[in-house]
């Protein structure tokens, strides 16, 4: 019981920790962020604090190994998946279905996602994210989901479009406060990813 109580406790920390950082990057920006802000913030001493975290870059790094850990658990390892659908049929229902999942937990964590993808922020977790898939998908130690010799453009342009073009997807749906349904997002983004800007413009049929 005792264990149980420890952990609950810890978990309960740890999220007042991240968002009080959330809170404070909207209201002054990262760089004006202290740890004395974030302790106070979160009521907890700095002794608590640093017995999870280094500094505040610690904890934002800590941020962004989480996201990315669900963007390789809920779509990075499906993507031999996706290929495969979409060379056997034209159906979107596996886009879809690993979309989702990825979007959802955006949907539950707006506010850390949304300081994190801060354009004018100094984080740059929209380059780290980029080389994150780069590697994953082409540099694995295990067989990597995409072959180099395949490709008809150089893959890091291939990675930066499709990384760029999703991510702006997501920080518009952020901005827009989460109007739409992680499943109509899934929709949007995979509509112009499949199908192309002109097909979703009306351009081409």
């Amino acid at each position: 019981m005792g264990d149980k109580s420890s952990d609950l406790r810890v978990i309960r920390t740890v999220e007042a920790i991240k968002n009080a950082l959330v809170e404070l990057i909207e209201e002054k920006g990262f760089d004006a962020v202290t740890v004395k802000d974030i302790t106070t913030r979160a009521k907890i001493n700095r002794g608590t604090f640093y017995s999870h975290y280094q500094d505040k870059y610690d904890l934002v790094a800590k941020c962004e190994e989480e996201v990315m850990d669900e963007m390789s658990d809920k779509i990075v390892k499906n993507v031999p998946s996706l290929i495969d659908d979409l060379e056997t049929n034209d159906s979107n229902t596996t886009p879809l279905s690993i979309l989702v999942p990825f979007l959802e937990y955006i949907n539950q964590n707006k506010g850390l996602m949304k300081a994190l993808l801060d354009p004018i922020s100094d984080l740059s977790f929209q380059t780290k994210l980029k080389d994150f898939m780069l590697k994953t998908l082409f540099e694995s130690n295990k067989t990597p989901p995409l072959i180099e010799k395949n490709l008809l453009v150089p893959p890091e342009y291939l990675v930066s479009y499709i990384g760029s073009a999703h991510l702006g997807v997501i920080q518009q749906w952020l901005n827009n406060d989460g109007e739409e349904s992680p499943q109509e997002i899934a929709e949007i983004i995979i509509t112009m990813s499949i199908n192309g800007p002109f097909f979703a413009a009306g351009l081409k049929r």
